[in-house]
């Protein structure tokens, strides 16, 4: 197993911090607001009225009787709080997924750009992770045609996210309901849907794969509560599938972790219950300074970057830059040569395309403040006017 990328990078930054640099950070995936007050103190009142003891493993049965209420409520999909597994995070979820449904020689397709955990689960379950790579011209989403070409004998899983880490891309309806008709023609496919982002999006609408006809019994739906209300260090994720995956999940769970802390479930049951427009007023802030980072990064020649309809992430592709040479006389070979250019001669921390496998690309996350990024922006400018590109 490699190392997180994004948490490699964002490391390097607080070093550089510490050795009193004055770096803006765009490489966590993490929402710069503080989570909302009411969830706060939920979690704080858990505390006092001492629910600080084990719960059911599968999760506080009041929380997955909420959960099912918003499944059935924001993605028309019916779940018995039993079919539902409350874990640390999403991640925990998906990787007790990848590991209950993959053996040895299996094959996990995943588009790339991809989060760059997910090859990484799908080598410690043994399998093998196989990269579908898709284009800038396609907003980097997967094509009925291209999911139709990578399925072999040994496929067993697809991993998709929507809205997308690290591209922000959001799958219409048109183009998932395509995926699941290729999909039931290969009845022995599952699929992992990361809806993580789900309320993070902005000219869109977002889809669950397991409300397509067919798609329920053979799709694991995976969410947690990190992003859309900035609960990170709560650490409190869920998924919803078939119980004979809840069960296989369940018995994993119990020998790893555990159920999730009581508080952040507390906390969780509150979030859910809470009035949407505190998360609105978030998603309304990262639509804005998408807007923000868009234009500028228009002004950088030689930079191509789709629209984001979700999540809070720019994947611009920066091929036209390789072969660059550096005002010290190094040339830009990489992505991860020109993110570490911008990090130690401009203090912008992002994250190398090589990391979700698309090399010729780099993550800005903008989940930070409206001068933090104006000023990263400055930054950016003055990295790219130095460099000198190569001839045509």
């Amino acid at each position: 197993m490699q190392p997180s990328a994004t948490l490699a990078m964002t490391q390097a930054a607080k070093d550089r911090i510490r050795l009193g640099y004055p770096v803006i950070g765009l490489s966590a995936g993490e929402p710069d607001f503080d989570t909302p007050a009411e969830i706060s103190e939920a979690g704080i009142q858990a505390i006092r009225d001492g629910h600080t003891h084990y719960t059911n493993n599968l999760g506080l049965p009041e929380l997955r009787e909420a959960l099912a209420a918003k499944l059935e409520k924001d993605n028309g999909l019916h779940y018995d709080p039993n079919q539902i597994i409350c874990s640390n995070g999403a991640k925990q979820s998906i990787a007790q997924a990848v590991t209950v449904l993959c053996r040895e020689g299996d094959e996990v397709l995943i588009p790339a750009p991809y989060w760059v955990s997910y090859p990484e689960m799908v080598r410690f379950a043994g399998a093998d992770p196989v990269a579908i790579p898709t284009t800038v011209e396609s907003d980097y989403l997967l094509t009925a045609d291209q999911l139709e070409g990578a399925i072999t004998p040994r496929t067993r899983l697809l991993i998709l996210c929507s809205p997308s880490n690290p591209t922000g891309g959001v799958y219409s309806s048109q183009q998932l309901g395509d995926l699941a008709a290729v999909l039931m023609r290969h009845p022995d496919v599952f699929v992992i849907s990361d809806e993580i982002y789900e309320h993070i999006i902005y000219d869109a609408e977002h889809r669950s794969m397991a409300s397509y006809p067919g798609m329920k019994d053979r799709t694991l739906t995976v969410n947690g509560f990190s992003k859309a209300y900035a609960m990170t260090g709560w650490r409190l994720g869920f998924m919803a599938a078939d119980p004979m995956i809840i069960k296989a999940a369940g018995k994993l769970q119990s020998q790893l972790t555990s159920a999730p802390s009581t508080i952040a479930q507390k906390a969780g049951i509150a979030a859910l219950k809470m009035d949407p427009s505190v998360v609105q007023q978030m998603v309304d802030s990262f639509r804005s300074r998408r807007d923000l980072m868009l234009e500028r990064l228009a002004q950088i020649p030689g930079l191509v970057c789709p629209i984001p309809q979700g999540a809070f992430y720019l994947f611009p592709d920066i091929a036209e830059w390789l072969g660059s040479t550096t005002p010290s006389g190094k040339v830009i070979e990489t992505s991860e040569d020109l993110c570490f250019y911008i990090l130690e001669s401009h203090n912008v921390a992002l994250v190398p395309g090589q990391a979700f496998g698309a090399p010729t690309g780099i993550r800005i996350s903008y989940a930070a403040s409206e001068s933090d990024l104006m000023t990263a922006c400055d930054r950016l400018d003055d990295a790219f006017s130095q460099l000198q590109r190569p001839k045509a």
